[in-house]
Order: structure tokens, then C-alpha cells, then sequence
């Protein structure tokens, strides 16, 4: 459970957690949109380095940010097995039985296993780097021009903040009520998968119990506090563009346009085999 990162904040005074999160939750949507363009092993080297620099530039220790690839390693291997075993191309590499390997079908693998990691490594970023708070805040000034469509902007942002609040909340209630239930004698390690299922049982009956409370709780207090989403409210802290916010802005879109010109006008690989060759 220690593994979850994603929702978790690292506390720490870096520049980076003192940036707008407005500019942060913008560079990783387009982040995430550039990683889909991502076409040669040269870009995804740059990806990584990127995402290294700046959790280096947060001050986050890198143990912690693999930590969210802990938690996918089992999606990353079945992708990864499917399109080894289910691509075909034009150079066979392997054939034993009904087992057939290509070249192509190893390339998409890796590059499809990359994809997964980088996909998760720099929204963690964005939640050990910025607090719920500031998330609610920026997502709810960046939907701003929806409220003229009377969308409900404020609620969505706020059904976010809980979201996230309380994910760490019910990693903590998870591992106690599993230490309890081994100190009465469940065994949650051994045996296979489906003994490891039915083991959870117990644990997943009060988990839901205890975030169904919390969240009743939850509504009692806000009622009594006379809360209203549909209420103009205002801000205590408010969010503005500083200069350091510019240069970073600056600093992300051109390492993912350097991706976008990689796709469409310098393929690196080609380049790298083109220069080989003429040696």
C-alpha cells in the first residue's frame, strides 16, 4: 500500500512546488498528449531525463517516484506480453510451435512499456509537487469559462479535492484494518491468487463501511456549516502568473515541441542510421 503515490504529497521548498498549478496541471496535459507522439527510442531517453530533472529540481527522491511504477508493473506486463505474441510484421524472429516473435512485435512491446511509465511518472509529480488545495483551485479557474455554459465548475472541483484527500486516507485505514485482521490470524501471503481474494474479503467489508461514515460525516459537517457549491465565494490565497511560472512554461514547451518536430521534420533514429552509415 506504501507503494501508492499518486494523490500523496511531498512536502518540500522547491521551485517547482512554488510554481502556478495552473501551469503545472497544463504542462502535464500536454505532456500526456505528447508522449502519444513519441516515436523513436532517442525521444523517449529525452522524456526521462526531463521527468528526472524535475523531480531532481522538486527535491523528490527518485525511490519515491518509482514507487508509482511499482503499481502498475503487473498492467505493463500484460500489455507488454500481448503485443509481443499478437504483432506481426515482416521480419520473424522467433518460431517455435504456434509461437511466432517479430521484430516489430518486440519494438511495440518496449515502446508500449515505456509509454506506461512515462504516462505515469510526471502526473505523480504534479500531486507530490502540489496540494490538493491548489489542485481544487487551479482546476476550478481553468474550467472558469464553462460556468457560461452553467456547468457546475465549483462542484466538480471540489468532488476532486475530496477525491484526492481521500485516497491517502484510505491507504492508512487499508493497512490498519490488515494488521488487525493478521493480529486475529488472516493470512493475506501465501496460497494462490483466489486464497488471496477471498482473504481480502474481510478487509474490503470494513473499508467501505469506514468511507461510507467518513463521507456522511463529511456531509453533516459541510450542512452545518451552511455550505453552498452554488454560493459566490472568494479567495484567501489567490493564484497569480509570476515570472518563474513564464520561464518554466517556456522551458516545457520546448522540450515537447522538440518531440513534435522528432515525429514530423528530424526523426533522430534515421538521422543517427543515416550518419552510421556514411562512416
Amino acid at each position: 500500500m506504501h507503494n501508492v503515490v499518486f494523490g500523496q504529497y511531498y512536502p518540500s521548498d522547491s521551485v517547482v512546488h512554488r510554481l502556478d498549478a495552473r501551469m503545472k496541471l497544463l504542462a502535464v496535459i500536454l505532456y500526456i498528449v505528447t508522449v502519444f507522439f513519441v516515436v523513436d527510442y532517442a525521444m523517449y531517453a529525452a522524456l526521462f531525463l526531463f521527468v528526472f530533472a524535475v523531480a531532481l529540481i522538486a527535491k523528490i527522491p527518485l525511490k519515491v517516484l518509482f514507487r508509482t511504477v511499482r503499481t502498475i508493473v503487473f498492467l505493463v506486463l500484460i500489455t507488454s506480453i500481448i503485443n509481443l505474441f499478437f504483432t506481426q510484421g515482416d521480419t520473424l524472429w522467433v518460431h517455435w510451435h504456434f509461437i511466432k516473435i517479430y521484430r516489430e512485435g518486440v519494438e511495440r512491446a518496449i515502446k508500449l512499456a515505456l509509454r506506461l511509465i512515462l504516462l505515469m511518472l510526471f502526473p505523480s509529480i504534479l500531486t507530490l509537487t502540489t496540494t490538493p488545495m491548489e489542485l481544487t483551485d487551479a482546476l476550478e479557474s481553468l474550467m472558469s469559462p464553462l460556468k457560461l455554459l452553467k456547468v457546475p465548475v465549483h462542484a466538480i472541483a471540489l468532488i476532486m479535492s475530496i477525491a484526492l484527500r481521500m485516497i491517502p486516507i484510505l491507504v492508512e485505514e487499508t493497512e490498519k484494518i490488515m494488521q488487525a485482521q493478521k493480529a486475529r490470524g488472516a493470512d493475506f501471503d501465501t496460497g494462490g491468487a483466489l486464497k488471496k481474494a477471498k482473504a481480502m474479503i474481510p478487509v474490503l467489508v470494513p473499508l467501505f463501511v469506514g468511507a461510507f461514515r467518513r463521507a456522511d460525516e463529511l456531509a453533516l459537517a459541510m450542512d452545518a456549516r451552511c455550505y453552498s457549491s452554488v454560493a459566490k465565494r472568494t479567495k484567501y490565497r489567490v493564484m497569480r502568473f509570476a515570472l518563474r511560472d513564464l520561464f518554466a512554461s517556456l522551458f516545457c514547451i520546448a522540450v515537447f515541441s522538440l518531440v513534435f518536430l522528432n515525429k514530423y521534420l528530424w526523426p533522430f533514429d534515421e538521422m543517427i542510421l543515416s550518419l552510421f552509415g556514411s562512416l
